[in-house]
């Protein structure tokens, strides 16, 4: 049964009155300018507000029209808007707009064919701009959009741009323009990406609520463990977007990250005291490579670094927490490489990691997880035949996982979810991430004997930051 959606989205507008209005709707409010919101929506790519707000702001002192912003160099304009996210890449895009514009009369374009030929402008940003600056009816379809449609059911969609064609035949026109400013106002205060606030949510008695799993409340006390695994891609270079805030809001009893990049004596005294949980930091010997890492809520009895064999440990692939009845092993894998260069490397690794997990396993339960560098099954990625040569999906390493898995441990993912184009890591290049062309390369294992302790695994896709994204585990307490 279809939902109201004119009814809904009254109620979110009501439930939203007294949030945060997003930083580009703002700044189209205060001045009406279609440059500043051109500019604006290029900065908050994958940026919070309040940064992109800081960068505009002292963008737009030194260069608030086309005529300015090409006298600042390069290197300038990266100054002026870091710490937003891939600010070197977007200083880029700006510096290229005035030369851009001048096709158009040195004036924002108003059609989305246009504008998306500016750099930097993709579909989304072209209908923000339409929309908020012009007042076109245009339908800016962002994460927000397209998982909160996807949790009413008012659509059924993989990407942002199927959202939108769905959305263009199916919304009343009178919503187009508002929708992305209520929905992502709603998705950043209610309808969170993690946890959402469902028993404060006015829509919660009737909102299908599709693939929710709605925050544990003090009503509602934890039976399990809530465990976190995460490839970060450089724990200094997510800090800067928001990391602390996302490991706060997700609240996971225990987050294990991979490819630090760092050492510990390079990080800020924020990044290792995160509140309300211990960090511990395996890095490699190799500055700016490699490196595991764990914040915990609960002490563990001891923390184990490495394998106890040099050529792995050096590169800091392994940490290992001991709890009372389970271990929690937290590894990167390595990456085959570019021709496969490193899979003999790889797979001695892997070998040593089995050898591992098993000797801890005589002891008591064992949990892996981390970055596996592997795709299991053709299932596991957007294209198999294209890539059955390439790192990540050889015949060898997709062997090893069939062992790994014979020898006794469980892919908690597949137990509950048999689907495909369900990934956890997409490429930075050709808008991967948007279209779901990704790989599923991390994972949570259990022990089989452990098997009914597994209550729920997800791969959190909305949890922006990194090329991956997070995957969850819930583990019941033990008798």
């Amino acid at each position: 049964m279809s939902i109201d959606i004119g009814k809904f989205l009254a109620t979110v507008k009501e439930a939203v009155k007294d949030k945060d209005v997003p930083v580009v709707d703002l700044i189209a409010v205060q001045t009406q300018d279609p440059f500043k919101v051109l500019v604006a929506t290029i900065l908050s790519a994958r940026t919070k507000d309040e940064t992109t707000a800081l960068a505009a702001g002292k963008l737009f002192k030194k260069a608030d029209t086309a005529k300015k912003l090409a006298r600042l160099s390069e290197e300038e304009l990266q100054k002026l808007v870091y710490p937003v996210g891939f600010y070197k890449n977007k200083a880029g895009y700006l510096k290229k707009l005035p030369e851009a514009l001048g096709k158009f009369n040195n004036e924002v374009p108003d059609t989305i064919e246009e504008l998306v030929t500016l750099p930097g402008v993709g579909r989304k940003t072209a209908n923000l701009v339409l929309s908020v600056a012009f007042k076109k009816p245009a339908i800016c379809v962002d994460t927000h959009v397209h998982r909160i449609m996807n949790i009413w059911k008012y659509v059924e969609t993989d990407t942002p741009l199927k959202t939108e064609m769905a959305l263009r035949e199916k919304l009343p026109l009178e919503y187009w323009i508002p929708v992305n400013s209520l929905l992502v106002s709603f998705g950043q205060s209610i309808c969170r990406p993690v946890s959402p606030h469902c028993s404060i949510c006015p829509l919660e008695a009737e909102c299908p609520q599709k693939d929710v799993t709605p925050r544990k409340t003090k009503n509602h006390p934890a039976s399990s463990y809530n465990y976190i695994s995460w490839n970060v891609n450089g724990i200094r270079a997510i800090e800067k977007k928001g990391f602390i805030d996302i490991v706060q809001e997700l609240a996971p009893d225990v987050i294990g990250i991979q490819e630090t990049k760092a050492q510990p004596d390079q990080l800020s005294d924020k990044l290792k005291n995160i509140p309300g949980y211990q960090s511990y930091f395996h890095s490699a010997e190799k500055k700016g490579y490699s490196g595991v890492a764990f914040y915990s809520k609960i002490k563990p009895q001891q923390v184990i670094y490495g394998i106890g064999i040099e050529e792995f440990d050096s590169e800091g692939r392994v940490i290992t927490l001991e709890f009372k009845d389970h271990y929690l092993i937290n590894i990167y894998f390595p990456n085959s490489g570019d021709k496969l260069k490193r899979i003999d490397y790889k797979l001695r690794f892997n070998n040593a990691l089995l050898n591992f997990a098993k000797e801890l396993e005589k002891n008591k339960s064992v949990i892996l997880c981390g970055d596996f560098n592997v795709a299991h099954k053709e299932i596991d990625l957007k294209n198999p035949k294209n890539n059955v040569k390439n790192a990540g999906f050889t015949p060898e390493e997709r062997a090893w996982m069939d062992t790994f898995l014979k020898a006794g441990f469980i892919d908690t993912f597949r137990k509950f979810n048999k689907e495909p184009e369900n990934y956890t890591w997409w490429s930075y290049r050709f808008s991967a991430r948007a279209k779901n062309i990704g790989w599923r390369i991390d994972y949570f294992c259990v022990s089989k004997k452990a098997e009914k302790r597994i209550k729920n695994a997800a791969i959190l896709k909305d949890v922006l930051g990194s090329d991956h994204c997070p995957v969850s585990l819930d583990f019941a307490f033990g008798g």
